[in-house]
């Protein structure tokens, strides 16, 4: 018995993320094992940046399960951007737990059943180590929750830094503000550990010590082909930060940073269009529009569905913000959502689109972008879809919906004189 306990003690210290293969992720590989064990067993505050698609969440939800084992005394609090965030993870953690090796490790190391005591949405608590001041093992909760009497001997954030961060400067201050509160939730001694993916070289990495990077060039885990593809289907400032982890100047970016959070009475009564999506990768986008006092106010809403499954959400806010004239293109489909949105009660004006769609983005969208002000309530994902745009984007449904509208508006607004004198916090 001394023996196995000895071996699975090896085990643990020298080579985890065995057990990572051994519960399913068999893509994790010997550079997952050194993050591993850095997380189980330095003592320092850590920050670990990675390119998008390296396993960061899966190799953590790894050592959640195996620091409840290895440490059962030891709390830990972790942080994503919202609770939605923090419950897949916090799953897959008691899924792990629940597999027979772990709970074979675990017994062979106390002598004793294991099983969890607690296994809520955003807490897990195994039998090893119920502590009498009733603090859990794992406790995740959403940036910007309330940490009023929380305390932990090790605090993890994860993707608190996020697409919202690279489009807004109020969310950058937002997240470095819960970023400074979260010291003083770390129990004396106790320390911290950060992973993610940089978004804007003014995001909250700025402030987390103990930097190491591990670019899409260093890992291994992505082929030269498949580099290249992803290259060519984004901007360069955004591939250089997600996937080389560094900021560059974006020479000859169309779209740069415009205001956000306009409040949403500016788009009443505007003009609407509706991008649609037959299925595959597109997005269905659907863009309101106004011009109020020299000012383009956007309102824009992104959905990874077919064109039909969005037409309730499409009507509701049509309604809610007493739109006139809904667009569509009918090149496509013959006019058919044209038809159903007619059906449905809107003012629909169907429109056989014969310019060139980058031209079109790059030609009147581009003319009225330094007038753009997005209202509060637009998808993060709709504005960086069209802040990340270029002749070779994977996706442009937002830009493509937006640039209808400005098109319309542009021809009769645009040469009117420009109004400065009404600056608006990003």
């Amino acid at each position: 018995m001394q023996t196995r306990k000895q071996e699975i003690l090896d085990l643990l210290w020298y080579h985890p993320v065995e057990i990572g293969h051994w519960v399913g992720f068999r893509d994790l590989t010997e550079l997952h094992n050194e993050w591993l064990r850095k997380f189980l067993f330095e003592n320092q505050d850590q920050t670990l940046q990675a390119h998008r698609g390296s396993y960061k969440t899966t190799t953590l939800s790894l050592f959640f399960a195996l620091n409840s084992i290895i440490h059962p005394y030891e709390t830990m609090l972790f942080f994503r951007k919202t609770d939605t965030d923090v419950q897949e993870v916090i799953r897959q953690t008691e899924n792990i737990l629940a597999t027979g090796c772990v709970r074979r490790i675990a017994h062979d190391l106390y002598g004793k059943q294991f099983y969890l005591v607690t296994a809520k949405n955003n807490e897990l608590q195994n039998n090893l180590g119920q502590s009498v001041k009733g603090a859990s093992q794992l406790l995740g909760l959403g940036l910007g929750t309330s940490i009023t009497g929380k305390h932990a001997d090790i605090v993890i954030t994860d993707d608190i830094i996020s697409i919202k961060d690279r489009v807004s400067g109020a969310e950058r201050r937002k997240t470095r503000i819960a970023y400074q509160e979260l010291q003083n939730v770390k129990n004396r001694g106790g320390r911290f550990i950060n992973t993610g993916t940089p978004w804007h070289k003014e995001d909250a990495f700025t402030m987390m010590p103990n930097l190491t990077r591990y670019d899409c060039y260093s890992t291994g885990l992505m082929t030269n082909d498949e580099i290249r593809d992803i290259r060519n289907k984004m901007s360069p400032s955004l591939f250089a930060a997600n996937y080389e982890l560094k900021h560059i100047a974006d020479e000859g970016i169309i779209f740069p940073e415009v205001p956000i959070g306009a409040n949403q009475e500016y788009i009443k009564n505007g003009i609407c269009h509706v991008d649609s999506a037959y299925g595959g990768s597109d997005y269905t986008a659907f863009t309101i529009m106004t011009y109020i006092d020299k000012r383009y106010y956007i309102y824009g809403k992104l959905w990874h569905k077919h064109v039909e499954e969005c037409y309730a959400e499409i009507l509701s806010l049509y309604n809610q913000f007493l739109c006139g004239k809904l667009y569509t293109e009918k090149n496509a489909d013959k006019g058919m959502v044209a038809r159903d949105l007619k059906n449905m009660g809107m003012r629909v004006v169907p429109y056989d689109e014969d310019m060139n769609k980058h031209v079109k983005i790059s030609t009147y969208l581009k003319a009225i972008w330094q007038d753009v002000v997005f209202v509060e309530g637009t998808d993060y994902e709709y504005i960086s879809q069209i802040e990340d745009y270029t002749e070779d984007a994977e996706h442009d449904d937002a830009p493509d919906g937006a640039s209808v509208l400005a098109r319309y508006l542009y021809k009769k607004y645009g040469r009117k004189e420009r109004d400065y004198t009404r600056p608006l916090e990003r």
